[in-house]
Order: structure tokens, then C-alpha cells, then sequence
């Protein structure tokens, strides 16, 4: 099992497809919330797909984006894990990885409103109200430059794509 990082033109075909339906099997099915999952942002320069795969089977057990700002910095986005591999800690090792490779530049996110404080033991603090997001409360977040957080200085556990089957990040 390991941690992958690839822009969108570097998924083989199956990561593509076993990540594109893992977000909508727990989006849209699961928090049964239709919303355009595909918004153009996962093919931007810059964007990154990070997963956590379990190389015995090849699937995708969790997932999350790093998107590039326009005006700097970066947000993460799109944190999921298939309902088969939670309470395993996956998602906690995704938004750390990417907290360690990006946490020298701000980072924001929008969390769901019951995970202000998981996102919180990464340096993230509410910047504003709670919001409603296609029917899910939500709280805008933001984790300043090079602020602590829980896993400080533990180094990245990301392998890049390169290191398998598929192209370089």
C-alpha cells in the first residue's frame, strides 16, 4: 500500500476511473448531494491528485486534490475515503502529506462543518461563517504559511506517480 501523487494527465485509465467513482459514490450517492463533481479544476496545471491505493488490489481507498490558487497558495479539496477503509487513518496521512509538501505557502480549505476540528489539529482555523454547499453546512478554513500542526517535521510519505506504473507528477 502507498500514498501517489499525479496530475490528471498521468492516470492510467483504472486510477482515473476508480478515483472519479469514489467521489461520486460518496458525494453524491452516499451524502446524496448532485452536484457537477466534474468541475474542470481536476485537469487545471498545477492540480494534484493525491490517493492512498492498496497495491494488492489496485483500488483507490482514499483521495484528495491540491489545487493551485490563482492568487497563491493552494486549497485542498475533495477529501474522501471508500466507506470499506475508514477509521484506518487515511485521510489523516493524505491532508498531512500535503500539509508537509505545501504548508510553506498558505493552504485553505472548505470543511464540512462537523471536521472544523480534525482540520484544526493540522494548523487550519475557521476564517469565516458557516455556509451551505450543495445542502452541506460548510466552514471556510485556512492554515497560514509554515504554521505548526500535528506530524510537524514527520517527513512526506508521498511516492511519486513515477515510481510505479504510471508518468511523473
Amino acid at each position: 500500500m502507498s500514498l501517489r501523487v499525479a496530475a490528471w494527465r498521468d492516470l492510467d485509465p483504472l486510477t482515473l476511473h476508480d478515483i472519479v467513482r469514489l467521489r461520486i459514490d460518496v458525494f453524491v450517492v452516499e451524502q446524496t448531494c448532485p452536484y457537477p463533481e466534474l468541475d474542470g479544476r481536476d485537469v487545471e496545471p498545477g492540480t494534484e491528485h493525491v490517493w492512498w491505493a492498496d497495491s494488492d488490489e489496485a483500488r483507490v481507498d482514499a483521495y484528495l486534490r491540491v489545487l493551485s490558487e490563482p492568487g497563491g497558495g493552494h486549497r485542498i479539496g475533495r477529501v474522501v475515503t471508500r466507506r470499506e477503509a475508514r477509521r484506518r487513518g487515511l485521510s489523516t496521512l493524505l491532508v498531512r502529506d500535503a500539509v508537509q509538501r505545501h504548508g510553506h505557502e498558505e493552504i485553505v480549505l472548505d470543511a464540512q462543518s462537523y471536521l472544523v476540528d480534525y482540520y484544526a489539529r493540522f494548523g487550519f482555523v475557521p476564517t469565516g461563517p458557516e455556509f451551505i454547499e450543495d445542502g452541506v453546512p460548510h466552514v471556510p478554513m485556512r492554515r497560514a504559511a509554515g504554521a505548526p500542526s500535528e506530524g510537524a517535521g514527520q517527513g512526506s510519505a508521498a511516492t511519486s506517480s513515477s515510481s510505479s506504473t504510471r508518468g511523473p507528477v
